[in-house]
């Protein structure tokens, strides 16, 4: 059997366990369309203490606490934990506070209050915890955060401002959860009642003035360094990382866990203004979170001992956790959102959301290490009730959700309609025959002209210069899935595209074929950095022209009696396949890699020639 007598193959085969699990598992939820969370649980539990009781000494089994010193961990664990709130920082939007300032701000204060007694009167009598241990995890379960909320919102797609106002109280509420934890344990872990209770408004106000003040004077700076051209752009990722961990680091020795304030703040600055463009630091920032995901919750995990799994009660865990949910969770809704001018439907479903993600986790890791070294009872209990909260809640969102927000009215899940950037008679053309079948688009042109003939057609069209839009966000992307780049400028095109990087997966961003030579289709295909729509021989031009000559777009539904071979054979070899549309309403784009097969009861919508129809 192997043994831990290679410390250095150990560490190294462990390390690469991490971020191999990590990815891994993160790559396989999006393959099967589950939340990623769950299966970061799942491997790391696997990993880390299944793998220590059953092959106990071998290097395939991560011990995080053998890799790292406890207090090294933990403090790696909070600066990546501040990352990632700097990176949900920087994708809030005040602007997006117009319409959902009044739910977003009680659901972090009247909310997280409500949330915070019931979890922690639960905690008390379902786990027989000491009255401060269980406030104390109570605070801790506030929490539901960006690493969780976040990949939920992008695969269901919630329509209206459910989606605004999730993503807010995600990441606002973790730094007040925190808080609040930090403010319990100082109290718990005073030498007198007195003190304790006078320390609560000291802590809060210098809480307050370390994470707000720290943040935004590292905002600022940042913001001036780039504006002066004081950092070449091959550092300005790096000079940001080095600032939100200054930060981080900085409010924590004023008030400790006061950094992750610091960092929410420095993003959400840094993010509002306007005297410099941070989209290149907020992508970087997007990579680094994938990973610092994929590592921390493989690594806290693995922590887990098999004794402390065993040593809960699971019917108090499924009692508990069914408080959290069914009791906590639309209690704190309801009463937030009175007056807030959302449907019945809307509230419904933010009742419906709330799973615990890394910031609880690496919490209650934190604060029982602290009643650990104050030589208290309890704290030995909040990782795994912790992390069987983030198992439980994770589960059943990201089970149910879906499913709950489609019941409810409110999803948009798979969406399909279409961007258009450019709307020449042709665009219009297909944009016509797919409202007629109930897909929605959105035509962009900087021709006056051609988005007045859009309207007339009632066709939504917008005038303006997409690379100029200062926020593409702005935009109503609800029941949009792709983004179809149809200007006669490759470069233009290109460009388009890049701009919805991030907000669109690349396999939903199309362009047209290459103007300048003419290519195969494997060459077409191989020299974009996005889809290529059609055919390779499917330019601007010829499609104008082909337009221009009384070519029409039709849609025609293929079946067991009229196949495909027939369709080839009634409009000729030179019709133009541009999309089928399944039974189901699925829409599937034409591109040069993967043209359309259709299937019978599928309709095709292509570009025929009325003069080559041939009857059968």
């Amino acid at each position: 059997m192997l043994t831990l007598a290679s410390t250095d193959s150990y560490v190294g085969i462990a390390l690469a366990m991490i971020i191999v699990l990590g990815v891994g598992a993160q790559w396989l939820a999006w393959k099967i369309r589950i939340p990623s969370i769950l299966l970061l649980l799942i491997f790391g539990i696997l990993a880390g203490p299944v793998m220590r009781s059953i092959f106990e000494g071998t290097p395939f089994a991560i011990d995080p606490d053998a890799l790292f010193d406890k207090d090294i961990l933990l403090s790696l664990v909070g600066i990546a934990v501040g990352l990632i709130l700097y990176e949900g920082g920087l994708t809030l939007n005040f602007k997006e506070l117009r319409s959902t300032w009044k739910p977003v701000t009680l659901l972090v204060t009247t909310g997280a209050l409500v949330t915070w007694i019931i979890a922690g009167i639960s905690a008390y009598y379902f786990f027989g915890l000491d009255r401060p241990t269980a406030i104390l995890l109570g605070a801790i379960l506030i929490v539901t955060g960006p690493t969780v909320v976040g990949p939920m919102l992008a695969h269901i797609r919630p329509s209206g401002d459910t989606g605004l106002i999730l993503k807010w109280e995600g990441i606002v509420i973790d730094p007040i959860g925190v808080g609040a934890a930090v403010l319990v344990f100082e109290v718990i872990t005073s030498t007198s009642t007195s003190s304790g209770i006078s320390s609560i408004f000291q802590s809060i106000a210098i809480t307050i003035a370390a994470g707000v003040g720290l943040g935004v004077f590292s905002a600022l700076l940042l913001q001036n360094l780039l504006t002066r051209f004081w950092v070449p752009d091959f550092l300005q990722n790096p000079v940001s990382l080095m600032l939100v961990i200054a930060t981080f680091t900085a409010s924590n020795q004023i008030m400790p866990e006061s950094g992750l304030l610091a960092t929410t703040v420095m993003g959400i600055a840094l993010g509002n203004q306007k005297k410099v463009d941070v989209h290149h630091i907020l992508e970087f920032k997007e990579n680094l979170r994938v990973l610092l995901i994929a590592m921390l919750f493989i690594v806290l995990a693995a922590r887990l001992q098999i004794e402390q799994l065993a040593s809960l009660n699971w019917l108090s865990v499924f009692g508990f956790l069914f408080v959290l949910i069914v009791i906590a969770r639309p209690t704190a809704v309801f009463l937030a959102t009175v007056g807030a001018g959302l449907t019945w439907r809307e509230r419904m479903f933010l009742a419906w959301l709330a799973p615990r993600g890394i910031v609880a986790a690496a919490a209650a890791a934190i604060f029982s290490l602290g009643l650990e070294r104050n030589g208290m009872a309890g704290g030995e209990s909040l990782v795994p009730i912790t992390f069987s909260v983030i198992i439980g809640t994770v589960a059943f969102y990201g089970l149910t959700t879906p499913w709950a927000a489609k019941l409810l009215g409110v999803a948009d899940q798979n969406p399909q309609g279409i961007i258009f950037v450019g709307a020449p008679s042709w665009v219009r053309s297909i944009a016509k025959v797919l409202t007629d079948r109930g897909i929605k688009v959105l035509l962009i042109d900087t021709n006056r002209q051609n988005v007045r003939d859009a309207r007339m057609a009632h066709l939504p069209a917008l005038q303006g210069n997409i690379l100029t839009i200062s926020d593409i966000t702005e935009l109503d992307l609800r029941g949009i899935g792709g983004v179809f780049a149809t200007t006669p400028n490759d470069e233009v095109n290109t460009l388009a595209l890049q701009r919805f990087k991030g907000i669109f997966e690349s396999s939903k961003l199309y362009q047209l074929p290459g103007t300048k030579t003419k290519k195969s289709s494997e060459e077409a295909s191989s020299d974009r950095r996005w889809r290529v729509l059609f055919d390779a021989n499917a330019q601007y031009g010829r499609l104008e022209s082909r337009l221009h000559n009384g070519w029409v777009v039709k849609a025609t539904t293929i079946s067991e009696e009229f196949t495909y071979d027939d369709y080839h054979t009634l409009y000729g070899s030179t019709a133009l396949p541009l999309f089928t549309v399944s039974p189901a309403g699925l829409m599937t784009v034409s591109t040069v890699d993967k043209p359309v097969e259709p299937e019978a009861g599928d309709t095709i919508i292509a570009l025929v020639n009325p003069e080559e129809l041939f009857v059968l």
